[in-house]
């Protein structure tokens, strides 16, 4: 009974965010001539009036009840068809009917309300304690019309509930992954770690080829996972509203972390050329383990889609009070309509066949420039392909 009441409560609050409805009834009114109108929630156990317009002081406001056998409306449910009556009393049909002699009246029109999905909702009602000329094409074709607009709207406030529901699951779906992503990244540091330790550690035993190349394939795949991981907590934490975080400090040395980043990724491909320049006259004020990390991501990205037979310019510049670094490498032209996607999480272009990043590089790189309020631009030609960060 508890449930029941409860969905009948929620149909009156549905009926009531209907701004039509007090319409439709105020017309009902002046166009019949009649005193009482509404919208009658109608099941097998009640009839609940859910909007109301009442000249005559019938008695019901929103909320209330008649009993069910009582009404004429039991009966449009039942046969799913409208009631129609001028002068009750006069109605071979209906002038010994308990409902208009009970309620004292004579003119009553109800008509069912359908919805989408082909369920009875109730009535569209209107009574009076006069006579009243209503049954006419006219005034059942406009009674029809309104009850199907009630239904319309009707459909459409629950259609908005359940599309609200759907995306609050979605949306705490959203958060459960994301959490999810950062609690599984960050417990993947720590092997990680290791396993890059180890392979360094190999890498010192002297006059061992074989171990030297299965350490450097060990110390090659940390770096690679220890970057996805980077990438896939920073995009986690931006999802979950965190944003990058960065700790700006005033850097002296921030081409010594350039440079530590070229070795490392010089050692996963060997057999490209990395040519530098900097210029360094003035410090900078940045997160440097944030810009390394900028630097690192854009710097592998050109090892990847860069003209493997040409070699790849970094140039970094610092005077004046700004900042600015660039990658630069040779290969194809990026299309105009594609540069702009760049910088979108998972976007990979048309990925070659050694590139099975998750396409996030770029995306953090930009949000790490943001977090500066830097700005990390990509142009391409058929000369070259440059992406620069300007800090200033």
């Amino acid at each position: 009974m508890a449930e029941i009441q409860s969905n009948i409560q929620n149909d009156i609050d549905t009926i009531s965010k209907i701004d039509a409805v007090s319409t439709i009834l105020d017309v009902i009114l002046k166009t019949t001539g009649m005193g009482f109108a509404v919208v009658a929630r109608v099941t097998e156990q009640k009839w609940v009036a859910c909007a109301v317009a009442d000249h005559i002081n019938f008695g019901i406001l929103p909320g209330g009840e008649l009993e069910l056998e009582t009404t004429l409306c039991h009966e449009v449910r039942m046969y799913n068809s409208a009631v129609v009556i001028d002068h009750a009393s006069l109605d071979q049909k209906y002038n010994s009917h308990h409902t208009p002699r009970m309620y004292g009246i004579e003119s009553y029109i109800s008509m069912p309300i359908v919805l989408k999905n082909g369920s009875f909702f109730g009535t569209l009602c209107a009574i009076d304690p006069s006579p009243a000329s209503i049954n006419n094409p006219h005034t059942i074709s406009l009674f029809k019309l309104f009850a199907e607009l009630v239904a319309f709207h009707i459909n459409a406030v629950e259609e908005l509930k359940t599309s609200e529901i759907s995306l609050l699951e979605e949306q705490k779906t959203a958060e459960l992954r994301d959490q999810f992503i950062a609690i599984l990244g960050h417990d993947l540091r720590n092997p990680i770690g290791a396993i890059s330790n180890a392979a360094q550690l190999l890498l010192r035993i002297p006059d061992q080829d074989r171990v030297n190349k299965l350490a450097q394939i060990i110390h090659d795949s940390a770096y690679r996972v220890k970057n996805l991981i980077d990438n896939i907590l920073d995009f986690a934490k931006g999802r979950m509203g965190d944003g990058i975080d960065i700790k700006t400090s005033v850097h002296q040395s921030l081409h010594v972390e350039l440079s530590q980043v070229i070795s490392e990724l010089q050692l996963s491909h060997p057999e490209r050329m990395i040519d530098t320049h900097f210029k360094f006259v003035d410090p900078i004020s940045c997160d440097g383990t944030r810009i390394a990390q900028l630097f690192s991501n854009l710097l592998a990205n050109a090892l990847i889609h860069g003209n493997k037979n040409a070699p790849i310019t970094v140039e970094a510049l610092s005077e004046h009070g700004k900042f600015k670094l660039s990658v630069i490498n040779s290969g194809d032209k990026i299309p105009k309509e594609k540069l702009n996607g760049l910088f979108k999480p998972f976007y990979r272009g048309d990925p070659k066949a050694d590139s099975k990043g998750l396409g996030l590089g770029l995306y953090i790189a930009q949000e790490i420039a943001n977090a500066h309020g830097g700005v990390l631009r990509a142009t391409s030609t058929d000369e070259e392909t440059r992406f620069t960060l300007t800090l200033s």
